[in-house]
């Protein structure tokens, strides 16, 4: 018994057109109501597949970074727009980066300690400065989102933030990869206790979000938080997605020193 076929085409839903005609020769005699059901439009999912491709788009987005680093980009002087469009001409440039799902972020000394929907001014880069690079490339339709925190020179606070940050969030990671049932509002409190643990407050209003094949997917009412690490969302982060298919989560550390106005972040596919 014939239980599932295979098919080489691709029907999208842009203005693609397909001749049905070949189709029918190639399944006649192979394929009966008896023995396959078949539907037009959908194609099955490969959950592995999936994975690897978001693991694909991050470790492009890390060896971007590698390059920002050996070509020595980030130096006092420069303004944090430059530095931006130096990535960005970078990622062009070296792995054919062409598209970013969202807005390309650096910030620096108290600009780290804006969230994501702020826009601070542009400011220049200091000696013995921290700041943060935030970029979502998309590799091949699909998603990544990358960040990292620098410190220039060797102010021993900001190396501290700096490192701090970083262990939390393997930490966290760790963690998270022991668990098989979490709500995002726990896991939230989980890395506001962190910061704590670390003496640093966190300063982010969400810890993370799903990415996926770009666009990712988005919650029916547009104001909902359904889909990001917030303390008001109570779902368990291994729900299925509204096709049945596992939801990748990004997981966003975001320590600050309120008092220094300095702050430190980096996320990463969990």
């Amino acid at each position: 018994m014939v239980t599932f076929v295979a098919i080489g085409l691709v029907c999208s839903q842009q203005n693609h057109s397909v001749d049905e005609q070949p189709v029918r020769e190639l399944t006649s005699g192979l394929l009966n109501e008896n023995n396959l059901s078949l539907t037009i439009g959908i194609r099955p999912v490969d959950p592995e597949i999936d994975e690897m491709k978001l693991i694909q788009a991050q470790k492009i987005a890390a060896q971007l970074f590698e390059m920002v680093e050996k070509n020595n980009l980030i130096v006092a002087g420069k303004s944090e727009e430059q530095l931006r469009n130096e990535v960005d001409k970078l990622a062009n440039e070296k792995f054919g980066i062409e598209q970013h799902w969202h807005k390309k972020i650096v910030r620096s000394g108290f600009n780290t300690l804006s969230i994501y929907p702020d826009n601070p001014p542009d400011r220049i880069l200091q000696n013995d400065d921290i700041l943060f690079i935030d970029f979502g490339v998309v590799v091949d339709g699909w998603e990544s989102d990358f960040a990292k925190t620098y410190v220039i020179g060797n102010d021993a606070r900001k190396l501290k933030l700096k490192n701090d940050v970083e262990k939390a969030w393997h930490e966290t990671q760790a963690w998270y990869k022991n668990q098989t049932t979490l709500k995002s509002s726990a896991l939230f409190q989980f890395v506001v206790d962190k910061a704590d643990q670390y003496g640093w407050k966190f300063g982010g209003e969400i810890a993370g979000h799903i990415v996926g094949k770009y666009p990712h997917e988005q919650p029916p009412d547009p104001k909902s938080l359904e889909l990001d690490v917030h303390p008001t969302n109570h779902n368990d982060m291994f729900l299925l997605d509204a096709n049945g298919n596992k939801r990748h989560w990004i997981l966003e550390i975001h320590f600050i020193d309120e008092k220094n106005k300095i702050g430190g972040y980096m996320e990463q596919l969990l």
